[in-house]
């Protein structure tokens, strides 16, 4: 009853932070999730035993050139945008090179040169996108990533409860035991519907730039990629040997453990955003 107590109060503070920073204002925001970022790349260095030390100034560095979008003078704008489409590219190129490994191999081959490419572009470079989802459209939307997190907790939270109480097939046994089929499927069909119902106040509060067809597709690839990435997660502490990234937040353990979902599916859905956008 303790733990249960202790770990609700760690996730009602974690979920508060999120919501009201993104709400207060924009350079708020932006601080928060580079304090969140950094974290996390803390608790990842470890796990991949990765000590090049210059890789942590380069994270702040980002978030100041490429998320404060007000650093860069007009004239360089056409070059920001190749800079983030780049990165874009570099960052998915990674993660699907993470999917690959999660489904084909038995082990990510961390310990070597690539682990470099892993504490720069799945860790910082989908962190950034993460900042960057309110900007999709002409003006900061902060409804945007509040709907996106409001998504990942969704099929979380059902996934946990559809595998309790009908799991019976295993998802991927040998990486996280207790996430089963069914649950992934009810965590995904929920995520969906909460897509739906992100629509319908969202039209209420006057952000009508995506349809109800727009938010089920976005849910749908924000669920299916953050399960890869509480997947990746969970293999990168398997390899590791052990069982939390960290012990900062009580309950939960490290906050890489609470935003491993959203960070992965982060470059996911920006492009998807980008796409939505280009075709309407």
């Amino acid at each position: 009853m303790r733990e249960l107590l202790v770990r609700s109060i760690s996730g009602i503070v974690y979920v508060s932070l999120v919501v009201l920073s993104a709400l207060y204002s924009r350079d708020v925001f932006i601080g928060l999730f580079c304090l969140f970022a950094f974290f996390c790349l803390i608790e990842l260095m470890p796990m991949i035993r990765l000590k090049q030390w210059l890789i942590y100034p380069v994270l702040p560095v980002a978030y100041l050139l490429l998320v404060r979008y007000n650093v860069w003078p007009d004239p360089l704008d056409d070059y920001y945008l190749y800079v983030i489409y780049a990165l874009l590219a570099g960052t998915l190129a990674v993660n699907l090179y993470l999917i690959r490994d999660l489904i084909l191999t038995d082990r990510i081959p961390l310990f070597n040169s690539k682990k470099h490419f892993i504490a720069l572009l799945y860790l910082i470079g989908s962190s950034l996108f993460l900042a960057l989802i309110p900007d999709v459209l002409e003006s900061y939307k902060p409804e945007l990533i509040i709907g996106l997190f409001t998504i990942i907790w969704s099929n979380d939270s059902f996934a946990y409860l559809f595998g309790k109480n009908f799991g019976k097939h295993k998802l991927m046994q040998r990486i996280s035991p207790k996430k089963t089929v069914e649950g992934f499927v009810g965590g995904l069909v929920m995520a969906m519907l909460t897509g739906v119902g992100l629509f319908f106040y969202l039209q209420n509060i006057g952000i009508t730039d995506y349809s109800i067809y727009h938010w089920i597709i976005i849910a749908f690839v924000v669920a299916f990629f953050g399960t890869l990435g509480d997947l990746i997660q969970s293999k990168f502490k398997r390899q590791a040997q052990i069982k939390d990234s960290g012990s900062i937040m009580p309950g939960h353990g490290g906050i890489f453990d609470r935003m491993d979902s959203i960070i992965f599916a982060a470059p996911f859905a920006y492009l998807t955003f980008l796409i939505i956008n280009y075709v309407s």
